[in-house]
């Protein structure tokens, strides 16, 4: 049984961390969040320590370590912006550390994190919980078949409301805006099955929307991101939906809506079987994001999705 501790336990993806963690056969021993209203716990872990100070969370972890009670892995789920402070933080209390996407928001920044994986002798891995999906990983066995080069369509709206504008999800600066923060695990998804990007060109761009093109190695993707509810199909809110998720390769749906919920628990398992995925693995869709935020949008190139 391992020892962990989390950062980040009020938020909306921590539950999900908290039920890998005890599936897995592990404990939690300590979780910190700045805001209290974490009764989640009481599901998974109620005798686990909770801090609202990162200060005392610190010391806390401290005072395990010396009393041969150490922390043996850090669970990152803290806001986008924070991973890299968090992570180098983990590490350095010598602990191995599993962290939501995006892993960080510049790609640099995985280089700075691989030397002081190597200086503290410790290991930084993420959730890319889609290569797990058994629907995914047939389709890359298929792709890597042939030379074939496929026309696939990507669509993902999750509409929000006003709150999402004044969080820090809104703030480009520190959720890496559209493309990252709700896209970044499809783009990891295209990459690892259609190979790295080619071209890469931006129709759209906006505070709730963003959509382009891009030529793979084996893929030409058109591809639109939306949290905006207008832009659902009518077939969505017709029946209540506010979600709106398609894949289609060569004009067929990628049918993968089911299976999501233990992915998370097995990517912890393959973490603590020494098959996780690294920093290295999460380069390409991070490069990715990066220049679709720093880009500027061109009409003149390119297919564009069908949405616009």
């Amino acid at each position: 049984m391992k020892n962990f501790a989390l950062i980040g336990a009020a938020g909306y993806i921590a539950p999900r961390h908290m039920k890998a963690i005890q599936e897995t056969g592990n404990r939690l021993v300590a979780a910190m969040d700045k805001f209290d209203s974490v009764g989640v716990l009481d599901s998974y872990f109620p005798e686990a320590d909770f801090f609202t100070e990162f200060e005392r969370f610190e010391r806390h972890l401290e005072k395990l370590r010396r009393q041969e009670a150490a922390v043996d892995y850090l669970s990152v789920c803290s806001p986008n912006y924070l991973h890299d402070s968090h992570i180098r933080f983990g590490l350095k209390m010598d602990a191995d550390v599993i962290c939501e996407k995006p892993l960080v928001l510049n790609p640099w920044n995985l280089d700075a994190l691989q030397e002081t994986e190597r200086e503290t002798g410790r290991k930084v891995f993420t959730i890319l919980q889609l290569r797990h999906h058994p629907a995914i990983i047939a389709l890359r066995e298929k792709v890597a078949q042939s030379d074939k080069i496929h026309d696939v369509d990507l669509t993902y709206i999750t509409a929000r409301g006003h709150w999402y504008h004044s969080s820090w999800k809104g703030d480009e600066s520190k959720s890496g805006g559209i493309a990252t923060n709700i896209g970044i695990h499809f783009f990891d998804m295209l990459l690892w099955i259609f190979g790295g990007v080619k071209h890469n060109i931006l129709h759209l761009h906006t505070h709730d929307r963003a959509a382009g093109y891009l030529e793979l190695e084996k893929a030409r993707v058109r591809w639109f991101l939306s949290i905006d509810a207008k832009t659902l199909p009518q077939a969505a809110t017709k029946s209540g939906k506010s979600i709106y998720r398609s894949i289609t390769v060569d004009s067929e749906a990628l049918e993968f809506s089911e299976g999501f919920t233990d992915l998370h628990t097995e990517s912890y398992r393959q973490i603590l079987d020494g098959k996780g995925y690294g920093l290295d693995a999460a380069r390409g869709s991070l490069e990715l994001t990066y220049a679709i935020r720093n880009q500027p949008v061109s009409r003149r190139s390119g297919t564009p999705h069908p949405f616009l």
